[in-house]
């Protein structure tokens, strides 16, 4: 009976909950306020102008937020900007965007807004908070995707008793575990993040990242056992660890190169 309760239950989930958002709240706050300490003057001084009176930790969930507007651009064009699909054995050059597009061509639509000066303010700042966030999730495995189940999305487990998915998990379940704020996170990343580690991370290129995340995402489906507790952190967390680190050292190479 209680397998069976589990069964029923796991097949509420997977009808009943909507589509998970990279990192959540916590991580993506993380790899904004990592990259503010990575930003050249210049790109700082572009993003001040921008921004006014926030910071990309703050802006960094706003690309999720928006989703609830009722407008067609949040409702029928941006989804697919969140992440990108790369069959296991391929790379994205082999497959490319599909017609609706896809993180990569968001990031290449934004970047072209951000660099023309007559550009409006509001577009700028819609530009920017995108851009913000899309790197963010391109360091999530699981946004990259390997065509078969909505990135984790349709893949059900049970995390610590709870019937959810993979990329919930990797979302927001192994980043919650750790249990500190998005600043006690930050300068925990940071206080282990040297200068040589820095200058080897500091990569521009939005292909390396997502080849990363494929290759990642290969490795952290459990297989058989969905139950999935203490063992499965143990296994991953400094996996989601490097993964923050990592977007936000990403995040200032973009963004330095964006604004020189």
């Amino acid at each position: 009976m209680r397998m069976l309760a589990v069964s029923v239950a796991a097949i509420s989930a997977l009808v009943l909950t909507p589509q998970a958002t990279a990192w959540g709240k916590t991580g993506h706050r993380v790899t904004g306020a990592i990259a503010e300490n990575y930003l050249s003057r210049r790109a700082k001084r572009a993003i001040d102008e921008i921004l006014s009176t926030e910071d990309l930790a703050e802006i960094s969930t706003w690309a999720d937020f928006y989703r609830s507007d009722p407008d067609e651009f949040w409702q029928r064009k941006s989804g697919p900007f969140h992440y990108v699909t790369i069959p296991i054995g391929k790379r994205y050059s082999d497959v490319g965007a599909p017609p609706q597009g896809d993180a990569i061509t968001a990031l290449e639509m934004f970047a072209d807004v951000l660099r023309d000066d007559a550009a409006s303010a509001a577009d700028k700042k819609r530009a920017l908070h995108f851009t913000v966030h899309i790197i963010g999730d391109l360091h999530q495995p699981l946004h990259a995707g390997n065509g078969t189940d909505r990135g984790g999305n349709q893949y059900t487990v049970v995390w610590y008793g709870d019937v959810t998915n993979l990329h919930s998990v990797w979302d927001t379940g192994l980043v919650k575990q750790e249990e500190l704020s998005y600043t006690e996170y930050t300068t925990w990343l940071l206080r282990k993040l040297s200068r040589e580690q820095v200058a080897e991370w500091m990569e521009p290129d939005p292909l390396v990242w997502i080849a990363e995340s494929a290759a990642i995402r290969d490795t952290i489906y459990p297989g058989g056992d969905r139950n999935l507790r203490w063992d499965y952190f143990f296994a991953h967390r400094d996996t989601v660890r490097q993964r923050l680190s990592q977007g936000g050292v990403r995040m200032a190479a973009y963004l330095n190169e964006l604004f020189e």
